[in-house]
């Protein structure tokens, strides 16, 4: 480590603010803006996903001499970092991904979900890659106005949104493998359409459970939203398409315990005798905290609290929620007890997806759907979650931008 290197303290580890006195924290009345001269018009037809952008961009610049920068709002384009910044070389990033959702109403609001949740989410994977920690609420304000001053750009259409990445990446003009003693925090916009969608239902996905590549293990980085944690991902899924799946389900262990299915949080409905029992990995260190997963949890123990009332479910007495280990022998016996209801995945991108078969080592394990494509779960948590982001069903999860 470089002599110019901050050193990681237990302050810097916790998530949050930075607490060192002499930096400057960030700050969003020092904002900045400069407008694009010649922003593209709107296009939401046959949107991709991350294929366009916004016309604006939000950039903060850090070092360890004076802490965060002024922020600026700025045309969309290049960055300028030098080629040896620790990001190019060392995976030295983190990101997250948030939406905007305009209104159903008609009233033009536009909405942010849950972003105090990114936010914390962020400043532990900034704190865990050594980059680091800011104001999550001054990030928002300034995310917020970003958001506003491209408002256009957010789509109107049913499921289509605005995607939201804002990202820390380290960026001094060094190849030592110090912490970085620069950094640049950002936020680009995307407009998007519906993950898995397929005329007015649901179009369910294909996994091929992983037997040989693996996506986190204890005591690494499974459980932050850091670049690295990705790109290993890429090649398994591309060879699951080839053998006719969608997404990879990821294993691990002698015991092939179920970590998550693709890029999302995994959960199965099962019987149990008289019970139905929603089901999901715990948070031990390998899965990554999902701010749909926690929505989902949330809502579903409130309901079993009597707190709320999601038409549709079971019963609340018979409804049983647990954060828990599920292991591929247990999906295979269910399966053949026909105890599996159903299985979905959680995630930012799309909220919810059913699935619909799973294969194992070279069977294909049928799972329930309904007609639409979904099941009782995974369409009652759509319409619960989805209702709570635009805006439909009043929630203190939801705020306006």
């Amino acid at each position: 480590m470089s002599a110019a290197s901050v050193v990681i303290n237990e302050a810097t580890l916790n998530a949050g603010p930075s607490t060192t006195s002499h930096l400057k924290d960030l700050n969003a009345e020092l904002l900045t803006i400069e407008r694009n001269p010649h922003p593209a018009e709107p296009n939401f037809e046959n949107l991709a996903f991350g294929r366009q952008f916004t016309p604006h961009m939000l950039v903060i610049n850090w070092n360890n001499q004076d802490g965060w920068g002024a922020p600026q709002i700025k045309p969309y384009g290049p960055l300028a970092i030098s080629p040896a910044a620790p990001a190019l070389h060392y995976a030295s990033g983190l990101f997250e991904g948030m939406k905007a959702y305009r209104s159903s109403d008609g009233s033009g609001k536009i909405r942010l979900f849950r972003p105090d949740k990114n936010m914390e989410r962020m400043n532990r994977s900034a704190a865990r890659a050594g980059l680091p920690t800011f104001d999550g609420e001054e990030f928002v304000k300034l995310i917020k106005t970003l958001v506003r001053l491209d408002r256009d750009h957010v789509p109107h259409a049913a499921g289509q949104t605005l995607y939201l990445r804002p990202t820390l990446i380290g960026t001094p003009n060094a190849l030592d493998m110090g912490i970085p003693t620069e950094a640049m925090l950002y936020c680009i916009c995307s407009p998007v359409g519906n993950y898995y969608t397929s005329g007015a239902g649901a179009k369910p996905v294909s996994l091929l459970a992983s037997t040989d590549a693996v996506r986190a293990w204890p005591g690494g980085t499974g459980c932050y939203k850091l670049a690295a944690n990705y790109v290993g991902a890429v090649m398994p899924a591309l060879e699951a398409q080839k053998r006719g799946y969608q997404q990879v389900l990821w294993l691990f262990g002698p015991e092939k315990q179920v970590t998550e299915v693709g890029a999302m949080n995994f959960f199965m409905v099962k019987r149990r005798g008289e019970k139905v029992e929603i089901a999901t990995a715990p948070l031990d260190g390998t899965i990554l905290p999902g701010v749909t997963r926690d929505t989902i949890l949330s809502l579903l123990r409130s309901y079993i609290a009597g707190e709320v009332d999601l038409d549709g479910l079971p019963a609340r007495e018979v409804v049983e929620v647990n954060e828990r280990q599920i292991t591929m022998d247990e999906i295979v016996e269910a399966v053949e007890r026909d105890e599996v209801v159903e299985v979905f995945g959680a995630g930012t991108a799309a909220c919810v997806c059913s699935v619909e078969r799973i294969g194992y080592e070279g069977t294909d394990l049928k799972i329930p759907i309904g007609p639409d494509g979904m099941g009782l779960f995974t369409r009652t948590m759509l319409r619960e979650v989805t209702g709570r982001q635009w805006g439909v069903i009043p929630s203190q999860w939801s705020q306006v931008c």
